[in-house]
């Protein structure tokens, strides 16, 4: 089993690296863990809504090109899930597939042909968390699924 996570721009701040590379770690006895990082799309000045349009899809177009397997899109409008649901989707998902990709749109959110594209979208609360942060709340997660997967008491 694979997970790979395509996330728009880099982790720019150590602290951020290291709570990913930990998660990573610990994943790694269960699933090998790919993590793809896509450039972020930049624009000068204010930002009209076409402005906006533009970046989501030109990010969209570089996530579309890295995603492989089943595809889940983490966004904010996505259905709730648990810490056991998520186990139960993978549970599921890796009978059928060989990798599973998380996607993690940018500060503009994902396109609709990645929505579109997605197998699910899925969402961690109603709350608005910088990418940098989901990135790691999202590994931290993976590994937990596969605690509850596996039977393993989680060691906070």
């Amino acid at each position: 089993m694979k997970f790979r996570i395509v996330a728009v721009g880099k982790l720019k701040e150590s602290y951020w690296r290291d709570a990913v590379a930990e998660y990573v770690k610990r994943i790694s006895r269960f699933a090998k863990v790919e993590i793809v990082e896509t450039e972020e799309c930049l624009s000068r000045g204010a930002q009209t809504a076409g402005e906006i349009e533009r970046v989501r899809n030109a990010e969209g177009e570089a996530i579309l090109a890295k995603s492989e397997g089943y595809v889940v899109a983490t966004d904010i409008d996505g259905t709730l899930v648990t810490s056991r649901q998520l186990a139960q989707l993978i549970s599921e998902q890796k009978q059928r597939y060989s990798a599973i990709t998380f996607v993690i749109g940018g500060s503009n959110g994902l396109s609709e042909a990645v929505k579109s594209r997605a197998d699910a979208r899925i969402s961690f609360g109603r709350i608005t968390l910088p990418h940098q942060l989901f990135r790691a709340v999202l590994c931290e997660q993976l590994y937990r699924a596969c605690c509850i997967e596996n039977n393993i008491s989680y060691h906070k």
